[in-house]
This record gives structure tokens, sequence and C-alpha cells, in this order.
């Protein structure tokens, strides 16, 4: 019993990761789209005013350039990753893809807009990079719309045809069941 415990805990156990940053994600890139100041230039919190008060102090500063040419492209862009990510992975489709899209999105923010964090560990981009990393090795294989289509492609969901209720068995007395 404890064997067969043991088994299960190690086939989910990415599962409460799954659901935590496909949660996460998902909210994040709603919360950008419904904010009333993030599409605001000049708000406290406005993603212009973010991208302006840390750009000296990104490990990347170009990246911080890059999305100041489209400040307002680019915040989309975020936000629309953020919840085709989290959807992604909060139903295992694609799941490596996904986990590679939100660990992308993660390294881009913590190589800009948190990397002045001191000390590093306050700062949660990384720490969700980090959280990113084993879905992008393993992907969704349980639980997930990745591991129902493997089993269609290879035929492990199809119930074998059954005799017609009436019908004469066909097999040969010794394939016959006892």
């Amino acid at each position: 019993m404890l064997e067969t415990w043991r088994k299960t805990a190690r086939r989910y156990s990415l599962l409460p990761l799954r659901i935590f940053l496909g949660v996460t994600f998902v909210y994040a890139g709603l919360d950008k789209l419904t904010s009333s100041t993030f599409f605001t230039d000049s708000a406290n919190g406005s993603l212009v005013q973010t991208l302006h008060s840390t750009h000296d102090q990104a490990a990347v500063p170009a990246l911080i350039d890059l999305a100041l040419k489209s400040p307002h492209g680019f915040g989309y862009a975020i936000a629309f990753g953020e919840i085709a990510a989290g959807l992604g992975t909060l139903a295992g489709l694609l799941g490596r893809v996904a986990a590679t899209g939100g660990a992308l999105i993660s390294l881009s923010l913590w190589l800009t807009v948190s990397w002045s964090t001191t000390p590093y560990y306050y700062g949660n981009d990384l720490a969700y990079l980090m959280a990113w990393l084993p879905l992008v090795l393993a992907g969704a294989p349980y639980l997930s719309l990745d591991a129902l289509l493997t089993r269609r492609r290879s035929g492990q969901d199809r119930i074998p045809p059954q005799p017609a209720a009436g019908a004469r068995d066909a097999r040969v007395p010794s394939e016959r069941p006892a």
C-alpha cells in the first residue's frame, strides 16, 4: 500500500506546480488587461513608468529599450503570453511549449524589472523561472490533454470490440476462457 502511494505521489508530483503556475499566470495576464493603470503612460504602476524607473538597473537595458519602442504592444504581448502559458499549463496542452513560454516571460522580467531587487531572493521572477523549469523538462504527462492525445495516437484508449450478445464464440476451444 505504501508503494502504491509513493507511485501515485511521484506520478502527480508536478500537478500542484502546474495548477499554481497556470492559475497565477492567467490571473497576472487578466490583471494587466483589466487594470485601469497598466496601459496608462503616466499613471503610478503603469508599464511605461515601470520600464523607465528600472532601465538603469536592468541586467539587459536593451530589452527595456525594445519594450519602450511600443510599450502598449509589449504590454499586450506579455499579458496574452501569460494567459496562453497559464491556460496551456492548466490544460496540459503543449505542456512543454507553454512552460517554455512561461519561463521566457519570467526570464525577461527577471533580467529587466526585478534584476535590481536586493537581496535577489526578494524578487519573485527568478523563483518563477526556476518553478517553470521542471515543467519545461517533464511537460504535462498526466491529467493533461497532451496525455490524452498521446494515448489516442497510440491506440491505448480504444476498447476492444466485444462479440454481439448470443453470437457464437469463433475461437478454438483452447483459446476460450475457462
